[in-house]
C-alpha cells in the first residue's frame, strides 16, 4: 500500500507530542484556556469541544499560523497536526467511492492546507474553515483530474470520456460553491447535517444561530441546489451518462423537507431571527490516533467531541 501523506504527518505529530517534554501552547495567551502549558494534542481536543467559542478557536489557529509562518519546521507540523481532524474528514469525502489509489488526492488535501497556511487572511473569523475548504478545493481538482484520466482497458488505454463530478453529495456541493449557488456557509450547513447526521438543533447551537434560521436558510439552499442540479440536467449532452446527475438531483429533493414539517419558532425567537446570512465553523471529525487514513473513504465517519468537553 502506498504510503500517505496523512499518516506520515499524524505519526510526526504524534512524536511531537510524545515524551516528558511535548510540544506545548502557552494556555495564558487566551482568556478561555488554562493558565499553563497545553500540549498540542490536548490543544486540539479543546478545540474540537462543542462549547469552545469561536473567538478561543480563531485565536488559537491565529498563533499557530503566525508561529508556522516565523519559525517554520516544528510548527508547521503542529498545525497540521491540531488540523488532522478535519483533513482526515476531507480526505474521507473526496476518496470516497473513488476505485484509484487515494494517496494522491490525500496529498492534494495536504498541499492545499500548507499553501494556504502561508497565505491566509487572519483578520477575518473562522480561518479553519477556510483553511478546511482549501484543503478540500485543492483535493477535489486531484481527483478530478483522476476521474478525467482515460480508463484503461487490456491490453493498453483508449480515450474515455471524463466522468461527471457529481456522483458524490460533496463533490455536488462543491462544485455549486464554485458556480455561485450556494455560499460556502450553506454548502457546510448542507453537507453538515444531510451528509454527517449532525442534528439542525445541534448545529445550531454549535454555531450559536437560531435552530428555526437554519431551517430556514438550509431550505431556501436546497431549493437552488435542486434547480441547479435539474437545470445541469436538463442540459448535459444526450450521449452523456446522466444517472449520476440524476440520483443527485432526485435524492437531494427528496431531503427538502416541507415548510409545514419543520419546527415552528417561539414568537420571540421569529422576531429576532432575520433572514441574515451568518458564516459559521465547518464541522471537523477527530480520528483515533491509531487510525490510519489511507483507507479514508471505505467507511467514513466521524465522531462527536464528549458532551462535558470544554475549552476550559
Amino acid at each position: 500500500m502506498t504510503t500517505n501523506s496523512l499518516d506520515i504527518a499524524r505519526d510526526a505529530f504524534n512524536w511531537l507530542v510524545t515524551g516528558p517534554h511535548p510540544v506545548s501552547l502557552n494556555g495564558r495567551l487566551f482568556t478561555e484556556l488554562p493558565n499553563r502549558n497545553i500540549p498540542l494534542d490536548e490543544v486540539r481536543d479543546r478545540l474540537l469541544a462543542r462549547r469552545c467559542s469561536q473567538a478561543t478557536r480563531d485565536a488559537v489557529w491565529a498563533h499557530l499560523v503566525l508561529r508556522s509562518r516565523t519559525e517554520g519546521a516544528t510548527w508547521t507540523v503542529a498545525a497540521v497536526g491540531v488540523a488532522l481532524p478535519a483533513l482526515t474528514s476531507v480526505a474521507a469525502t473526496l476518496s470516497d467511492r473513488f476505485a484509484g489509489d487515494p494517496a494522491d488526492v490525500h496529498a492534494e488535501v495536504l498541499r492545499g492546507f500548507l499553501a494556504a497556511l502561508s497565505t491566509i487572511d487572519l483578520r477575518p473569523p473562522r480561518i479553519i474553515l477556510r483553511l478546511r475548504w482549501a484543503a478540500y478545493r485543492s483535493g477535489h481538482d486531484a481527483l478530478s483530474e483522476a476521474l478525467s484520466s482515460p480508463t484503461p482497458v487490456a491490453p493498453g488505454f483508449r480515450s474515455a470520456p471524463p466522468h461527471a463530478p457529481w456522483g458524490h453529495p460533496d463533490l455536488v456541493l462543491a462544485r455549486a460553491v464554485a458556480d455561485g449557488v450556494l455560499t460556502q456557509t450553506e454548502a457546510a450547513l448542507i453537507g453538515a447535517t444531510r451528509l454527517e447526521n449532525v442534528s439542525v438543533a445541534d448545529w445550531a447551537a454549535q454555531h450559536e444561530i437560531g435552530e428555526w434560521a437554519v431551517y430556514k436558510t438550509r431550505k431556501r439552499a436546497e431549493l437552488r441546489l435542486v434547480d441547479y442540479l435539474r437545470e445541469a440536467v436538463a442540459e448535459a449532452d444526450p450521449t452523456d451518462t446522466l444517472t449520476d446527475q440524476v440520483a443527485a438531483s432526485v435524492a437531494l429533493a427528496r431531503t427538502v423537507r416541507p415548510a409545514r414539517d419543520l419546527p415552528r419558532p417561539s414568537p420571540s425567537v421569529a422576531a429576532v431571527e432575520g433572514d441574515t446570512e451568518q458564516t459559521v465553523q465547518g464541522r471537523v471529525s477527530k480520528t483515533d490516533t491509531n487510525s490510519g487514513v489511507q483507507g479514508c473513504g471505505t467507511h467514513p465517519h466521524s465522531s462527536r467531541p464528549s458532551e462535558g468537553s470544554q475549552c476550559a
